[in-house]
């Protein structure tokens, strides 16, 4: 309300001025702390769904189980975010042009884990991509992160030639 305000009084500050607290601040009606302890519990919850997911496939609870316990933390630390930026600023910059890619490399490796995993009964496909939805996640990632891509890209070509 005291953005549209100052926007209609013409005091309105160019959001490149303002620091990043205050835009995130704006944008919501949860304090700092809040977004801080919800991206931190949901994230651990993610995290803890996928070390989960893993003592099941060591404890031979079956692979369909390790897939989806493995999907599911990961789908739950993605969405940690939205804690701290929102939901409709998240979803924005998912799809963002630099990231677009990625963003739907993501979802998809995400069903074909759980399509291999619970319709096709098929191990191996489901490992395969699991390990593409890892690469894919962690390239999602790295593009929060400036010049990360660049410097991953580089480290690999010089280990290839």
């Amino acid at each position: 309300m005291d953005k549209l305000r100052r926007a209609l009084s013409g005091n309105d500050q160019c959001d490149e001025e303002s620091g990043i607290i205050t835009q995130v601040m704006d944008q919501s009606s949860l304090s700092w702390s809040t977004r801080i302890k919800g991206f931190a519990i949901c994230f651990i919850i993610g995290i803890l769904c996928s070390i989960l997911g893993s003592f099941a496939f060591f404890l031979n609870r079956g692979f369909a189980v390790f897939a989806v316990f493995y999907t599911i933390g990961n789908i739950v630390s993605m969405a940690s975010t939205c804690f701290l930026m929102g939901p409709c600023s998240q979803l924005k910059k998912m799809f963002a042009a630099t990231r677009v890619v990625a963003t739907v490399l993501v979802f998809v490796a995400i069903g074909m884990t759980l399509f291999a995993a619970l319709h096709l009964k098929n191990p191996g496909l489901a490992l395969l991509f699991i390990i593409i939805q890892s690469l894919a996640m962690t390239w999602y990632s790295l593009s929060y992160i400036p010049y990360a891509r660049d410097a991953v890209k580089k480290t690999v070509e010089s280990c290839i030639t």
